[in-house]
């Protein structure tokens, strides 16, 4: 079941300490103003965790994720991370669903990444592309396409 974490009394921020990419950020910036987590639940662990800021323009730093949004309209997935195999692509997929419905003014699903492989061969292989390279981080673009109004979202690749 999909989950969004939108306050501090959840008991899944418990699960936050096994964030790989970003453990430094503590749960009140994870679900304060326009920021929320994102988690497939089963028997009451997550499969999959997702950070998600929404914001108006594309960070290209952590700081800049600090920015107030006025206007949303990007989705920022600034740290994943997954127990199960392959529940880190479900997990995007379902929560870009969840997002267009919930927040009908996003219309762009941007990462806020590491610079590494890992983090490469796996936005790569879900269909983003290279949107920017920054200093410290890159930022890979989803583009997301609706299939016939009985389906879910596909991810693919954006043109450019």
């Amino acid at each position: 079941m999909l989950t969004f974490i939108t306050d501090l009394t959840s008991p899944l921020l418990k699960f936050i300490k096994d964030d790989p990419v970003r453990p430094e950020i503590p749960a009140e910036f994870r679900v304060s103003a326009n920021r929320f987590i994102s988690s497939i639940v089963e028997e009451d662990n997550p499969k999959a965790m997702v950070c998600v800021s929404l914001c108006d323009f594309v960070p290209s730093s952590v700081a800049e994720l600090a920015q107030d949004a006025i206007s949303p309209n990007t989705a920022i997935f600034y740290t994943i991370w997954s127990y199960a195999p392959g529940a880190g692509k479900e997990l995007l997929v379902d929560t870009v669903e969840e997002i267009k419905q919930r927040f009908p003014n996003i219309t762009r699903f941007v990462t806020l990444s590491p610079k590494t492989e890992m983090a490469k061969r796996f936005h790569h292989k879900n269909g983003a592309v290279t949107f920017r390279e920054n200093e410290d981080t890159v930022n890979y673009e989803y583009k997301v396409l609706e299939l016939d109004s009985a389906s879910t979202a596909e991810m693919s690749v954006v043109s450019s």
